[in-house]
């Protein structure tokens, strides 16, 4: 059979859980439409738990409807892009859900953002309306941006009376250098209180057309690990379609208003927006909230409310793999144990079942998936694969240079088709011609990301293609050397990039952080020797830097695009 057929074939469906089907029937539905009939069957059941505080299904739609009601007083109009400058808290859902029920379009921006990088979200998305957290607020004035609305919440504004003061102090840590304004800074330059607009308007929202396929919910923007971040267009048959399609594979787990999930991950990354804040949302879950991730308040909240879903990335497991409380949390009892957002190295899944007797499923997406195209089966995960392609998926695997079909077990470039898939880069014509390509009749999505599949329709992650090291004519992947690195016992971290070098292509450099008790103790020459040992030769690090922190994603990854432009600049 030629790897087009088999690819089409699609071998993976003989592994798929008993009673899940190659397709299915994905709800024509607004978003808004769905949280409503959700929150008329579960309306006295707490939708969001806020360090203890407690919000009832009800009584968040009742503020979402009033946030709409407010929107539309202020101008927003349908197909207007509300920016979402805010931390984990009860106003982000009431925000990102009074603003689709408004006909908005939400683009979430990172807290993390300097005043440049809010500039270009802003400008970029042509967004008007900002609904920022008050010590996110000076970045806001500060990126020159003139926008008609801007409207400020506090944290606090939803916690317990004890908790306030405490949380004053940790957001003031946390985001040291930020002035929050005063009542008089708000007035003057006519900032809106949220709670006021919520206060002052009546829980009844206009009546918006929405067409689920055509119109656009979201706006999410990618990490810009090349060039200037770019925002993926989902509309919200994107997102209905994205979480329907991996809740399928976890049919037999999770009924609906019946389940905790911990949502510590961050709401404006597609991975916490879809996967948890809209899935828990759309199916009546229980959603325990942290605006900073605490790893005491978190491990204690897992068992406090009995959480059957845990969510993370793969550093925060390998942190949890030797933090002395982990233990305090019965893991085996959790239904799902999940990680996303980048690799999970084998070390980690190792040492994360020595410790506590579960498994982690690993799964795979973009935010040009609306977060998911690929998860591990609950009865049979495969270590070291990111599982098999969802419900309504087509992956397939193409030379990363042109359009041909790779051979089953040979690395390429990933490609996906199917309901989930943006609709195109907003404002990238050029962009969206080279992502968005056409073969077998179908428009499919070159994800940049390079993977085989095996013979069993598991596929494998390899690299990103542009972090691809070419080194005396050899590819080398950085993962390939950075597995190598985490496995030995004293490294704690590492990232591995190519430096430019014309004698060679690329010279590869190992950026890497000891365990404390490792420090000043083993050598360059060392992991140099270690690598030696168990990589063919063109694969080994010419260099070795010790750091004592790596930069970071917003999400925990490291990145490699910081490492690769410091390598070139030095």
């Amino acid at each position: 059979m030629e790897a087009k057929d088999y690819y089409l074939s699609k071998p993976w469906l003989k592994f798929y859980p008993p009673g899940v089907s190659a397709e299915m029937e994905i709800p024509l539905k607004s978003i808004p439409q769905i949280f409503d009939e959700t929150a008329a069957k579960w309306g006295d059941k707490p939708a969001l738990i806020f360090y203890g505080k407690k919000i009832s299904y009800r009584e968040l739609k009742d503020a979402a409807d009033r946030f709409a009601t407010a929107l539309t007083g202020l101008g927003v109009q349908k197909g207007d892009r509300v920016a979402l400058f805010l931390l984990n808290c009860p106003q982000y859902v009431i925000a990102y859900m009074g603003s689709l029920k408004a006909g908005a379009v939400v683009t979430p921006v990172s807290p993390v953002y300097t005043s440049r990088e809010v500039a270009h979200q802003l400008t970029d998305s042509g967004a008007q309306t900002v609904v920022c957290q008050d010590i996110l607020y000076d970045n806001v004035a500060k990126s020159g941006v003139k926008v008609k609305n801007v409207i400020i919440t506090s944290v606090d504004e939803y916690l317990p009376a004890l908790k306030k003061m405490f949380a004053k102090k940790v957001m003031a840590k946390a985001y040291g250098g930020l002035q929050v304004p005063d009542a008089a800074q708000i007035k003057a330059a006519g900032i809106l209180p949220f709670q006021e607009l919520l206060k002052s308007h009546p829980p009844q929202p206009p009546a918006v057309e929405i067409d689920p396929r055509k119109d656009l919910a979201a706006l999410p923007y990618t990490g810009g690990t090349t060039g200037l971040p770019k925002a993926a267009m989902l509309t919200h048959y994107n997102m209905i379609a994205c979480q329907a399609q991996a809740l399928a594979f976890w049919r037999d787990e999770f009924e609906d208003g019946k389940e905790t999930a911990i949502a510590f991950l961050p709401f404006f990354h597609i991975y916490g927006q879809v996967v948890l804040m809209l899935t828990g949302l759309i199916h009546g879950f229980t959603l325990v909230l942290f605006t900073t991730p605490d790893m005491d308040d978190i491990l204690a909240a897992v068992e406090r409310y009995g959480a059957s879903g845990f969510y993370g990335v793969p550093t925060l497991y390998e942190y949890l793999k030797e933090y002395d409380k982990t233990d305090r949390v019965n893991w085996k009892r959790l239904k799902l144990i999940v990680c996303g957002a980048d690799t999970l190295h084998e070390s980690t899944v190792q040492g994360w079942e020595r410790r506590t007797g579960s498994r982690i499923i690993e799964g795979y997406g973009m935010t040009e998936t609306s977060a998911v195209s690929h998860t591990n089966p609950l009865g049979r995960p495969k270590q070291g694969s990111f599982g098999l392609p969802i419900p309504n998926m087509d992956a397939a695997i193409i030379n990363y240079e042109g359009t041909e079909f790779t051979p089953v077990g040979e690395v390429g470039e990933l490609i996906l088709s199917g309901p989930n898939i943006m609709q195109g880069y907003w404002q990238r014509p050029e962009s969206n011609a080279e992502t968005l390509i056409q073969l077998e009749g179908k428009t499919w999505l070159r994800t940049g990301d390079l993977v085989s599949m095996d013979q069993d329709g598991y596929f494998h992650f390899f690299d990103r293609k542009r972090d691809l090291i070419k080194h005396k004519g050899y590819s080398v992947f950085a993962k390939h050397v950075e597995e190598v690195l985490y496995s030995h016992p004293q490294v704690k971290a590492a990232g591995v990039v190519g430096v430019p070098d014309p004698k060679v292509g690329n010279r590869i450099k190992a950026y890497v952080v000891l365990q404390a008790e490792a420090r000043g103790k083993v050598s360059e020459e060392d992991l140099i020797k270690y690598c030696a040992e168990k990589l063919a030769h063109y694969k080994v690090p010419q260099i070795i830097e010790f750091r004592g922190e790596l930069p970071k994603t917003d999400v925990g990854k490291v990145s490699r695009r910081e490492l690769r432009e410091e390598a070139e600049e030095a």
